[in-house]
């Protein structure tokens, strides 16, 4: 009983070592990164207009904007449209689908964004170009899913 004992605390110990703290600050500053380099590009190609078909980077669709934030970022990817990007894109966990990066599909995956948060995201807008909206009211009930943004292997 008290090898058990013993080999548990030795186990919790080492969990707890600081080797361990410094590969967890590491992740979190890796994942920082990426979120603020995801923004700075989206960012960038905000209040482009919308053209049905194109990619920019002058002017863009919805999904032709997905599309040059994903390349931005170095996710390689064929440009297709809403529909087959949520076919190919990752699934998606419950509680990463509101997280900035997931990518969110409406009207049967005919239009599709990047989440910013549980209250707004990015897309090419028809009417507004390239925009940050607000799901609610109009968004919210046009949801048909999310998917996730690849994430580009370290070279």
């Amino acid at each position: 009983m008290k090898g058990a004992f013993l080999l548990l605390f030795l186990l919790l110990a080492l969990s707890f070592s600081p080797a361990t703290a410094g590969q967890q600050d590491t992740a979190k500053h890796s994942a920082e990164s990426r979120e603020n380099s995801l923004r700075l590009k989206i960012e960038q190609f905000l209040g482009r207009p919308y053209a049905r078909g194109t990619r920019g980077p002058k002017r863009f669709d919805c999904s032709g904007f997905v599309w040059r934030v994903m390349r931005e970022n170095g996710i390689r990817m064929k440009r297709t449209s809403a529909r087959k990007l949520y076919f190919s894109l990752p699934k998606i966990k419950e509680e990463e689908k509101w997280q900035l990066g997931s990518v969110v599909f409406f009207n049967q995956m005919k239009h599709c964004g990047i989440v910013n948060d549980e209250s707004s995201f990015y897309h090419a807008s028809s009417t507004a170009g390239t925009t940050l909206s607000e799901f609610a009211p109009y968004w919210r009930e046009r949801i048909s899913g999310f998917r996730k943004l690849p994430i580009r292997k370290a070279t």
